[in-house]
């Protein structure tokens, strides 16, 4: 095993602390991954732990394949006594490690060895055919809310006749969730929550399976504990037993951003409750940011009611302070952003691929990628889709596309069963041959028929008729206003006609995400102001036809704080952080929620390594409507000692229109008969020192265009500007 010497003295004491209950609270970027892999190391070398008597649990299969790799070299050379390949450790998910105890133990379950696991989408499947079942309308009760609260339940480890029934809803809900169970048993399936909710009963309710399973994993560790739900945690507790089990679990309560998918960072406090013999070791050396970033987090993460505290410290040293910059909407915030990482490239103080751009839900992304894309620059989104590729987003264009030209069949074939009228490939295909055979656009099938006029070749669409005949009489609408209403009026009846909120918003947290993907677009029309729909349109494919879009490393990335976590960046831009964004307006009247906003900030505050902005805005659209804004109540909690205003050369589209057209380099020639260069650093008699952007001959003159520390960006004439060079990077 590797020497102690290279840890730190916490980092040691966890490592080489007795077996026992051990909680550890790791601060972010504290090294508890290498924590965990020398613990392994530890039991295995030190204490010559037979590999098969550990168990170690890890959140992701990409942490269990790290950690695996992290000890492969260990594990090699353990051999059992006679020779043979020692059994090795048990490292996986929950899930993974549960599935494999059930398949081990299937005869004492209603299910077989061989059973499938459902994914999310085989299990909406299935509770779709438990509501048509129960002659239930789907958009009254929308099957993804139903299954997210069958899941909630599950992940409470309450079965489908203890399901309480306190509302109507519920009540729904519980004769779903009894239709569904029966469902999957027939199929002989599992989902997800079941491989925890069945494990957990197997060793709940056999005396001898729990205390075979106790005598041989003797030794287990978790990951990110913080992260564990109610069945996750009985289970940990049925796998180690009461009393004094050598169960070592690492997290962090400040980090637990999962509430929404059943996490209880509460879990932390019952394991002291459960095991008050516990030994608790703090992780507070920080690795990655410095002190002011650590500072202002920790000033965010403090008003946490009932926090364990935790004072992060770094040797990194205090570094720059943090920049807030108020931006005028989510235009100017975008621009920002953009101008404000081409200042940091030109300058040589980062490399584009080390900054990030955070924000709250993923809607955000729009006016971003809209401004990187403006300015020819390249960047990469995580976690998500590209705006204008989201499926709710493709869908409205397609009707916006379809109503201004109906003989787009491209168009027309995309929304014809969205939301679903019954016409499926078979009703469609007939359809079209109709039109092929008559002479005729398909479109105009569906006119004839919201008019009752029916042809030979339309009578024979049968039950699909009636499916056509509603979506032809909505398209008549639709043309009958394209030239009457308002861009955005028009959006908003199409979406009122189709009911397109209740086909895509099932009342979970995805679902509210893509209506407001859906209103994103809608406020991109109203942003546009007397545009028509020819000339939207156009926009729309201008921005989203880009060829500037790139999955390579050097670029600045986008994404949302939720898939930041794990993750760190030497430059971090927070956006959004206005009351009702940051927190959410959902998380506005429940404590529960507010603090796990504050949580989510406090994991975006401590990605970043060396810089970090907040950007929020004075006024910001919200559902078609634009309103001041409020700063987030999280911005406020950070000291004024650490912060510095947007004075320090940071450029914002207030200011000046951003017209460059480049790639991210670090320099770019300008033409032979310019005297100024970009990069070259000037001076003004008036302005001060500041970055040439860009030089273009205009007659006989040369515009050159500058940033200055003090006044943002200018566009000057060079005969006029009395510009001394100070440097000339040539």
């Amino acid at each position: 095993m590797s020497s102690l010497d290279d840890l730190n003295p916490q980092q040691r004491q966890a490592v080489s602390t007795t077996p026992g209950p051990v909680l550890v609270l790791a601060g972010p970027g504290s090294g508890k991954t290498r924590v965990l892999t020398y613990r392994v190391a530890f039991l295995l070398g030190e204490l010559g732990i037979p590999p098969g008597e550990i168990m170690a649990v890890t959140f992701t299969n990409k942490a269990a394949r790290e950690m695996a790799r992290r000890i492969a070299g260990l594990l090699a050379d353990s051999r059992s006594s006679n020779g043979s390949p020692a059994r090795p450790i048990r490292l996986g998910t929950f899930h993974a490690l549960s599935a494999r105890m059930l398949r081990r133990e299937a005869d004492l379950l209603s299910v077989t060895r061989d059973f499938v696991i459902y994914d999310e989408s085989d299990q909406e499947a299935l509770v779709r055919r438990a509501v048509k079942d129960l002659n239930l309308d789907p958009k009254q009760y929308p099957p993804g809310r139903i299954l997210a609260a069958i899941s909630a339940a599950k992940n409470e480890l309450v079965g489908p006749e203890e399901f309480a029934t306190t509302t109507y809803f519920a009540e729904v809900v519980k004769r779903v969730y009894q239709a569904y169970q029966r469902h999957l048993e027939t199929n002989n399936a599992l989902d997800f929550d079941d491989l925890l909710m069945k494990a957990v009963a197997l060793l709940r309710d056999n005396d001898d399976l729990r205390h075979r399973y106790r005598e041989r994993l003797r030794h287990i560790l978790v990951d990110e504990f913080q992260d564990t739900n109610t069945a996750q945690y009985v289970l940990l507790r049925l796998l180690a037993g009461e009393g004094d089990p050598d169960l070592f679990v690492v997290g962090d309560a400040d980090q637990s951003i999962y509430r929404w998918r059943g996490a209880d960072y509460r879990n932390v406090k019952r394991f002291q409750e459960d095991y008050p013999q516990s030994r608790i070791i703090l992780l507070e050396q920080n690795y990655r940011s410095t002190q002011t970033i650590l500072d202002a987090a920790m000033a965010v993460i403090d008003r946490h009611p009932g926090r364990q505290v935790k004072r992060l410290f770094t040797d990194r040293g205090r570094g720059l302070q943090v920049v807030v910059h108020e931006a005028y909407d989510e235009q100017d915030e975008a621009g920002y952003v953009v101008e404000a990482i081409a200042m940091l490239t030109m300058r040589g103080e980062a490399e584009p691929g080390a900054c990030a751009v955070m924000y709250r839900t993923n809607a955000q992304s729009r006016a971003l990628e809209e401004a990187f894309l403006r300015a020819g620059l390249p960047y990469r989104l995580v976690g998500a889709q590209r705006f204008y590729g989201r499926r709710e987003v493709k869908d409205l264009i397609a009707y916006l596309r379809l109503i201004h030209n109906p003989l787009d069949q491209v168009s027309l074939l995309r929304v014809l069963n969205v939301p679903p009228r019954g016409l499926g490939a078979k009703a469609v295909q007939s359809m079209l041959e109709t039109a092929e055979r008559e002479s005729r656009a398909p479109y105009s099938l569906a006119l004839d028929l919201a008019k009752d006029e029916v042809s030979a070749g339309t009578a024979g669409l049968g039950r699909s008729t009636k499916g056509l005949q509603s979506f032809g009489r909505a398209l008549q609408g639709w043309l009958n206003d394209r030239d009457r209403l308002p861009l955005p009026s028009l959006i908003d009846r199409v979406l009122n006609d189709i009911d397109y909120r209740s086909h895509i918003d099932d009342g979970t947290e995805e679902g509210a995400d893509r209506w407001a993907n859906v209103m994103e677009l809608r406020g991109v029309a109203q942003e546009m102001e007397g545009l028509d729909l020819t000339g939207f349109l156009e926009h729309v494919a201008l921005i989203s036809d880009q060829d500037t879009l790139t999955d390579s490393m050097n670029v600045p990335t986008l994404l949302t704080l939720h898939a930041a976590k794990g993750l760190e960046f030497p430059v971090v831009f927070i956006i959004g952080l206005d009351e009702g964004v940051l927190p959410h307006q959902r998380a506005l009247e429940d404590s529960e929620e507010l603090a796990e906003e504050r949580r989510l900030f406090y994991v975006g505050l401590t990605r970043a390594k060396d810089r970090l902005f907040l950007v929020r805005t004075f006024r910001r659209r919200s559902s078609g409507v634009s309103a001041m804004c409020e700063p987030s109540r999280f911005l406020l909690d950070i000291p004024a000692d650490l912060v510095e205003g947007d004075h320090a050369g940071m450029l914002t589209a207030a200011q000046a229109s951003f017209q460059r057209q480049t790639r991210w380099d670090t320099r770019t020639a300008a033409p032979a008969a310019t005297r100024f260069r970009v990069g070259m650093h000037v001076r003004h008699p008036r302005f001060g020192e500041g970055i040439v952007m860009s030089s273009r001959l205009d007659g006989d003159d040369e515009e050159v265009t500058i940033t200055f520390a003090s006044e943002g960006v200018k566009r000057l004439a060079a005969s006029l500007a009395r510009l001394d060079v100070l440097e000339d990077d040539d």
